[in-house]
């Protein structure tokens, strides 16, 4: 699309979900949708930030994407939710050439602090190459995109895959997001996943994974989720160990009613030995997301 910088922002409502290795197939031949044929393109898409990181640090991504013989520039904040549901700001806009409009940055709201004296120093940092096919459905009267990304991320010398699957809401409500996400897992090996294709990109790169603290439900669940992700990018197995030991804290946790225990309970063993997930996990973990969302919601 092509977004003003001048408009206020859109707010992208999405659900992202990992994708394992082979399992592709198997969601384009799903019944919802196998009876249509995707949308495909080629994305080239190139993130930018200054030597010391500090779009990374305030969690804003700049990036110029290459699609139909089109530049987009496009400027993300930080997702807010967990359980691979989040909400976060986003400006898009067409620009002549595969350079950065650094006129139209300082006119957004990210850069009217000090991120502002930064744009200057903005230089590429990674990239995501990937194909996406995309559908839109209709699901629970609520306008749905389903993409399909499967490429690589390249930072430096450091190489990661993508294969993830996102439910963007158009019209509609949130909760549609939840349901068709369930309806697919349960039949592919889904998983939730919290860390963005910039923020994989900003790990490789630095060869460090941080782990989010947790004290609530919700945060247990987001991080044994960010360390599954750091786990299938990194491979050091102790990522894989603090996702066991986050799941384990979050089944025993004293704040989990009867519903949300039986189902946290279920997630340490529904992870094979390489972490990767069953349906029962998938399953799982998107209805305790759900249902913790909805409980923090009420406080």
């Amino acid at each position: 699309m092509k977004e003003s910088t001048k408009t206020p922002a859109l707010t992208e409502v999405e659900l992202k979900l990992a994708l394992p290795s082979g399992q592709s197939g198997a969601l384009c031949h799903h019944p919802l949708l196998a009876a249509t044929s995707p949308h495909q393109q080629q994305l080239a898409n190139t993130y930018f930030d200054t030597p010391t990181g500090d779009l990374a640090a305030a969690r804003v991504a700049v990036r110029l994407r290459t699609i139909d013989q089109q530049v987009l520039q496009t400027v993300k904040t930080a997702g807010q939710g967990g359980g691979g549901l989040s909400s976060r700001q986003e400006w898009e806009w067409q620009v002549p050439s595969a350079a950065l409009d650094q006129a139209a940055l300082a006119e957004l709201p990210p850069f009217q602090g000090a991120l502002g004296d930064c744009i200057a120093a903005l230089r590429p940092t990674l990239s995501t190459d990937f194909t996406r096919k995309s559908w839109q459905l209709v699901w629970q009267d609520s306008d749905i995109e389903l993409v399909l990304d499967e490429g690589e991320i390249v930072c430096g010398s450091a190489r990661a895959p993508i294969r993830e699957v996102e439910l963007e809401l158009k019209a509609g409500a949130p909760a549609a997001l939840w349901t068709l996400a369930v309806e697919l897992a349960s039949q592919i090996a889904l998983r939730p996943s919290d860390t963005s294709k910039a923020a994989r990109g900003n790990a490789l790169g630095h060869q460090h994974w941080p782990l989010p603290t947790a004290k609530r439900p919700a945060e247990w669940l987001h991080r044994a989720t960010v360390a599954l992700d750091a786990y299938h990018d990194s491979g050091d197995a102790a990522h894989l160990n603090a996702a066991r030991q986050a799941l384990d804290t979050l089944a025993q946790h004293p704040q989990l009613d009867s519903a949300a225990r039986s189902e946290a309970e279920a997630l340490p063993n529904a992870l094979n030995a390489q972490g990767m997930p069953s349906t029962t996990y998938g399953v799982a973990a998107l209805n305790l997301a759900r249902r913790l969302a909805h409980e923090t919601a009420l406080r």
